[in-house]
């Protein structure tokens, strides 16, 4: 029985556009691809679009790593990512970015939406912030050393080898990713969601059926220990839309991000005769809306985002389908390994259409993690896509071809199998549509290893011999080809390109509701390979290959780190025991501050000019976290005026001042008493 055509609208979560695409991205764009092709295959109006998360602090820092503008930076991230969603076989309908006026336009329009429904409070909080970026800094472009492990280069919110969860000023030795500086406090107003008003619709919506269940009643826990205000501003610098009612904030990357998915679809539908958007957005919609999405990004897409839409008087997702992460043998993918593989790196080596079947054939509607076992991914495709469907017609077409000039029976006598497949289509159609790929995929090979044996059973290269039975021999083959065509059907929203290619063969687009029309009394084109196995250099070049681009990239991120000036405090240890007679050489004289300047590319120094009455020295001080030149100019302290000068890198360094302190802000310069003189001896 035919369904009604449904109304269907589908997101992928956006690809961050400061990087390239990998293959744990390519698992959800691999189920979404899926699950869209399918609905269309099956007749319905299904919409796909996606689009480059293009705002944030890491785009401008990047971009202004490279010397190019932003917008020069994701325009060509964002060519970059469909090349490679083009060659994966990827069909959106619509590949936009959030960077754009539609954009521009739907944020404004739901904050003010919010603020306008008493949802947006504003109140003061306290940062880090880099003195030489003069920027504040999100936890996660700070690092240094874990607290309670000591474990070095750790990012500012949480140690990555013992758990520990701390500010960035519990660190040892923050410093700004950046620059590296080290961060101070700084205070700024925020602009803050009121997601705890939206806590009773929340805790029925997350239980409506839209959440898979794991996700639900993770949710669950954040719902009963309270939710909390969510902060959606951020302060200049930062490449993103300006908050239209608070100049100089911007929307925190997050907001707007979402809203992304309006506006790609926006874009769309107006270049669409037909397609209206207030169909699939507006509160009444009766279209379906379903996001697929990577279970670390569920708190935007569960929590903030449905009490946004509700608050702002837009429909929520009707399903937001939840995935784990992809590992690789087992482990967490790596570079140093080679199998944090890019999407360009395996497409130089391999064709997507096996990891779409393996990715297919190991997905669920659960969020578990999917691993790919290169050698079980090497073994199942060749064992099931080459060595089962395509062995199907491999068999039987060339005796088509040379001993019937192409020509299928008109009729078979063994019509129940073809029935048996044709069937089986509704329960791997239900398969399909609850995202069971796995066990879709599972029957699909259940059919072809049916098929196989039909074919060794009837043996029609031993009929083949014998003129009086090649007439069985064209029935069996034409049962063969029949069979093969029901299967290529089911595979099509898996493996498009390969069942394109089955297409030109069979002379017939092979479709859902089309699949019972049998192929009898038509004639086949000459068959061609349709696909080849997965040899192991192939899988060996591409893990190389990934090396050593980790390798290139590891050299790079080295070279263009911050580099950091260290002071003779930093590098030696403490010098050993002096007596008395030896300390007592150390000349400490009052010096007049003439001068105080920053020293460039310089994270820790000031340069100072020091008057000692009638005799000017050059001091470099690692003071430069705790005061600003223009402060310490017209003022006195102490300096070491008989150390020996030293070369440092910016210059000859005269002497030594005294301070002392934890470091950070916490730096203070010994300061004489009233009415000392520039030159005159302390000791």
């Amino acid at each position: 029985m035919a369904q009604s055509q449904r109304k269907i609208l589908v997101t992928s979560a956006l690809p961050y556009a400061n990087g390239s695409i990998h293959l744990g991205h390519m698992l959800e764009h691999i189920q979404t691809d899926i699950w869209v092709r399918f609905q269309k295959m099956r007749g319905h109006l299904c919409t796909a679009v996606c689009a480059d998360d293009a705002h944030g602090t890491a785009i401008m820092i990047k971009a202004d790593q490279q010397g190019i503008t932003s917008e020069a930076l994701i325009d060509g991230v964002r060519q970059e990512h469909m090349t490679d969603f083009n060659d994966f076989l990827i069909g959106y309908d619509n590949y936009y970015s959030t960077h754009s006026e539609e954009n521009r336009y739907f944020s404004n329009r739901i904050y003010t939406a919010l603020r306008d429904n008493g949802k947006i409070a504003v109140r003061s909080i306290v940062q880090a912030y880099d003195p030489e970026k003069d920027m504040f800094l999100a936890d996660r472009f700070i690092k240094g050393t874990c607290p309670k492990c000591k474990a070095e280069d750790q990012y500012g919110d949480n140690c990555e080898v013992c758990s520990a969860t701390y500010t960035p000023m519990e660190m040892i030795n923050p410093r700004s990713v950046y620059s590296g500086a080290t961060p101070i406090e700084k205070e700024s107003e925020h602009y803050f969601f009121k997601l705890p008003d939206f806590q009773e619709f929340l805790a029925k919506w997350t239980r409506s059926g839209t959440l898979q269940d794991q996700v639900a009643n993770k949710l669950s826990e954040w719902l009963e220990s309270g939710l909390k205000e969510w902060d959606i501003s951020r302060d200049a610098p930062y490449f993103g839309f300006e908050i239209p009612d608070a100049p100089g904030k911007y929307f925190y990357v997050w907001l707007d991000a979402p809203i992304g998915y309006m506006a790609s679809f926006k874009n769309l539908c107006d270049r669409t005769e037909g397609l209206e958007f207030d169909d699939y957005w507006a509160k009444d919609s009766s279209a379906e809306l379903y996001h697929f999405i990577g279970k670390d990004i569920i708190n935007f897409h569960a929590l903030f985002w449905p009490a946004m839409l509700d608050c702002a008087g837009y429909r929520t997702p009707t399903k937001v389908n939840a995935h784990g992460y992809v590992t690789v043998n087992g482990t967490k993918m790596s570079k140093s390994r080679g199998t944090f593989v890019k999407a360009r790196t395996y497409l130089n080596h391999l064709d997507p259409q096996y990891l779409r079947y393996y990715f297919a054939a190991k997905l669920n509607a659960s969020v578990d993690d999917i691993d790919l076992n290169l050698q079980d991914f090497q073994q199942r495709v060749n064992s099931d896509v080459v060595g089962k469907v395509v062995n199907i017609a491999s068999r039987t077409a060339s005796f088509i071809g040379k001993k019937f000039d192409g020509q299928l029976a008109s009729h078979v006598s063994e019509a129940e199998i073809i029935q048996s497949f044709v069937d089986a289509g509704d329960m791997i159609a239900e398969h399909f549509e609850s995202r069971e790929y796995g066990k879709a995929i599972r029957e699909i090979m259940r059919l072809a290893d049916v098929a196989n044996e039909y074919i060794a059973v009837q043996a029609p290269w031993v009929l083949a011999k014998d003129e009086v039975t090649l007439p069985k021999v064209q029935e069996v083959c034409t049962v063969a080809l029949n069979l093969f065509s029901i299967l290529a059907t089911y595979l099509k929203p898996v493996m498009p390109k390969m069942v394109e290619d089955a297409e030109a063969f069979l002379g017939k687009e092979l479709t859902w509701n089309n699949r019972s029309e049998l192929l009898f009394g038509r004639t086949v084109n000459k068959f061609k390979p349709l696909m080849a196995r997965i040899e192991q250099t192939q899988i060996d070049a591409m893990i190389e290959e990934g090396k050593q681009e980790a390798e290139a990239e590891a050299a790079a991120k080295e070279a263009a780190q911050p580099k950091t000036v260290e002071t003779e405090l930093d590098k030696e240890p403490l010098a050993a025991e002096v007596t008395f007679d030896d300390f007592a050489k150390v000349d400490l004289r009052i010096a007049l501050i003439a001068k105080a300047e920053h020293v460039e590319k310089a994270n820790k120094l000031l340069k100072l000019t020091l008057d000692i009455g009638g005799e000017t020295r050059t001091v470099f001080s690692g003071i430069k976290s705790a005061y600003k030149p223009e402060d310490l100019e017209g003022k006195y302290t102490v300096m070491v005026a008989n150390l020996a000068p030293r070369k440092m890198k910016f210059g000859l360094s005269e002497g030594m001042v005294l301070a002392a302190g934890p470091g950070g802000e916490d730096i203070y310069l010994l300061e004489p008493h009233s009415g000392a003189k520039p030159g005159q001896r302390v000791m």
